[in-house]
């Protein structure tokens, strides 16, 4: 069954590692699907690619999620060549040069200017996609948090490598957790869905020594895929999920438990 069928959805950040599991899940599952991201190249690309499968399914747009205009010219773009949109996922991952220094290291500037590119471009893409959606009547907003955004940071992990869990992500996901729940509880009756979704950590070529102390908290496959994520994707863009609202999905195989 093609729970997404006839749906219009947005994917920022959809050239990325995630973001192209995603692309992929939403149109296996019937919808059509903006590849949106800064990297115009890589979007196109990849839409082509999905298009030899599923043809028409996928569309490229060059998105700079903390532009106002860009936001907001893709969202009378969408509504003049489809008339709707559905459901938008805020998926980019912004950051500068020095994002991911260990906390000693990091300059204030740098600090300041990572939130306003990730926590900022969120809340630019949430406001102005909310309130293209309480004009329309309806539609789903799916913010990506992290669990680190609601749990402390096993530093643990990262003894022995030149890896951090850096104090900026820590700050930006537990923002957008609660940037999840204000959104809902201020467009309560618009018929907007928002909900927020925390992936534990996702296999990207980490070192064999950090996978295995990482997977020593999880309850049976360890770190995650891409891929493993989808199904709650699709669980909060489908109407199985239609009345929840300001909640977020937490799948990471027990890693925070």
């Amino acid at each position: 069954m093609k729970s997404l069928e006839n749906q219009l959805v947005v994917v920022t950040g959809g050239a990325g590692l995630l973001g192209r599991a995603f692309v992929r899940a939403l149109v296996e599952n019937g919808a059509k699907v903006v590849v949106a991201d800064i990297n115009f190249g890589g979007a196109r690309e990849f839409a082509a690619e999905v298009n030899l499968e599923f043809p028409g399914a996928a569309h490229e747009y060059c998105l700079d999620i903390t532009s106002k205009a860009s936001i907001s010219g893709l969202i009378e773009n969408l509504k003049q060549k489809h008339g709707k949109i559905d459901a938008i996922v805020n998926n980019a991952y912004p950051k500068n040069n020095n994002y991911g220094r260990k906390l000693e290291d990091v300059a204030y500037s740098d600090f300041c200017e990572n939130l306003n590119l990730h926590l900022g471009g969120y809340f630019l893409v949430a406001q102005q996609f909310c309130m293209a959606f309480k004009v329309q009547g309806y539609g789903r907003l799916i913010n990506m948090s992290s669990i680190y955004g609601s749990m402390t940071p096993r530093f643990d992990l990262y003894c022995g490598t030149t890896m951090t869990m850096p104090v900026e992500y820590a700050a930006i996901k537990s923002a957008i957790e609660h940037l999840t729940r204000y959104f809902a509880e201020y467009f309560k009756g618009c018929g907007i869905q928002v909900n927020c979704l925390s992936p534990g950590g996702i296999l990207a070529s980490q070192p064999a020594d950090f996978l295995a102390s990482y997977n020593s908290y999880c309850a049976s496959k360890g770190m995650l895929e891409a891929g493993d994520i989808v199904g709650a994707l699709l669980f909060l863009l489908s109407d199985q999920s239609r009345f929840i609202t300001g909640q977020n999905l937490v799948v990471d195989d027990g890693f925070s438990l």
